[in-house]
């Protein structure tokens, strides 16, 4: 499933739990002890051309990973458990071609695209991280995981694994529901409403307030969580009390994160280590240069 799909959600229902008039929830900690937590990170390596004879075609060498890391709160520590790294070379114009491999490290599978813009050359390297992170996502999650993912969730199972999502791009509340997002505490959420109602890709969802910052807007300090449907009301509940009393704790600090405190510590200590192990983008650069000299169609 990709983003696109998921952001078809203009469809709401906001009576799925409390069909009356609204007030903040508290969230409740049911004293889970561990949570895994799930992200991924891209980077464009460098831009290729392939020279054909009626035109050069583009094309972009790129690298993305995803690991898990879970935090233990009865010691309390996190550990990065799960980090894979991927690199694809991508060719547009339905052209792939085989990219001579820069390094024993830096081995890149290459795949085409039948179209020619180079935008969506970038948008394939995403959508195969976000697929790489939903299927980690499900597999931590049936393996028993309470797992919470970086961005929208695109596994809908009947599994206890929940999207965090940072950014609030669509307006899925309007009047009064939507008053309520700015009369949050923190540890506190909204009511929970049906997001895609009627629609492929429905979802359980509310925001909730991560920390009470002097100085702010209405909205800072606010996210927004989301589960599948397919998880009976009563479940997820559960877990949205459970998200909304517990991730305060590890939203970040502003001295410390620009995107505090959305930007959860296990999440960004994970992000660290997963652009550690894509490799120093500059030495990444030189040797795909090097490794594309001698190949007379293609450049970068």
């Amino acid at each position: 499933m990709t983003d696109d799909a998921l952001a078809d959600d203009h469809r709401v229902d906001d009576t799925v739990e409390v069909p009356e008039a609204w007030e903040p929830i508290p969230g409740e900690d049911d004293g889970i002890e561990r949570i895994t937590f799930v992200d991924g990170v891209r980077r464009v390596d460098a831009r290729l051309t392939i020279d054909e004879l009626d035109g050069p075609l583009p094309g972009l060498c790129g690298t993305f990973a995803v690991g898990a890391v879970q935090w233990d709160r009865t010691i309390p520590a996190a550990e990065v458990t799960e980090a894979f790294v991927e690199r694809l070379a991508l060719f547009s114009g339905g052209k792939a071609s085989d990219l001579p491999s820069p390094g024993p490290q830096l081995s890149y599978r290459s795949e085409a695209i039948a179209e020619t813009d180079p935008g969506l050359l970038v948008q394939r390297l995403h959508g195969s991280m976000r697929r790489a992170e939903g299927e980690l996502s499900e597999r931590l999650a049936r393996r028993g995981d309470f797992v919470v993912a970086d961005g929208p969730i695109n596994d809908l199972s009947a599994t206890e694994k929940v999207g965090y999502v940072k950014s609030h791009r669509v307006p899925y509340l309007e009047g009064d529901r939507a008053r309520v997002i700015g009369m949050l505490a923190a540890g506190q959420r909204t009511p929970m409403f049906l997001i895609g109602a009627g629609g492929a890709y429905p979802r359980y969802s509310w925001y909730f307030r991560l920390a009470d910052i002097d100085g702010g807007h209405s909205w800072t300090g606010i996210a927004r969580a989301e589960v599948s449907s397919h998880l009976d009301l009563e479940a997820a509940q559960r877990v949205a009390a459970r998200i909304t009393a517990v991730l305060p704790a590890v939203g970040s600090a502003a001295h410390l994160d620009p995107r505090a405190p959305q930007n959860l510590v296990p999440i960004a200590a994970l992000e660290r280590e997963l652009r550690r192990r894509m490799g120093d983008p500059a030495i990444v650069y030189r040797a795909l240069r090097a490794a594309v000299a001698d190949q007379g169609r293609l450049s970068a």
